[in-house]
């Protein structure tokens, strides 16, 4: 081989990785460009993460709380209804026997009056 062709061997090789440093630069500028849309897509989600799914969740527990103390509320009334309740239902008893012992004293009454 001549000195000529060993010299035409190596500027074809040059221009080979010439020509694959600029394919290598074009996707490192196609890396470059995903990664800003990538990098921009994160800072939506945790702006989005921040201004509403935050706010949202505080939102929930405050009402949950709300909720929580309603039914604290609530628990002592039902127990108070219930209690209640056992005594009307005693009373209502109570008048039942006053009742029959009322009309039977009106019996004997009417009995010894005839």
């Amino acid at each position: 081989m001549t000195d000529n062709e060993k010299l035409d061997l190596i500027l074809t090789e040059l221009q080979d990785m010439r020509s694959d440093m600029q394919d290598m630069k074009s996707d490192m500028q196609d890396m470059k460009s995903e990664m800003r849309e990538l990098r921009l897509r994160t800072t939506n989600v945790e702006l989005h993460l921040e201004n509403y799914t935050d706010k949202n969740i505080q939102l929930v527990a405050e009402n949950f709380i709300e909720l929580t103390k309603k039914l604290n509320q609530a628990i002592p009334v039902a127990d108070k209804n219930l209690a209640y309740e056992v005594k009307v239902n005693y009373l209502v008893l109570e008048l039942d026997k006053l009742k029959e012992d009322v009309e039977e004293l009106k019996r004997k009454a009417a009995g010894n009056i005839a």
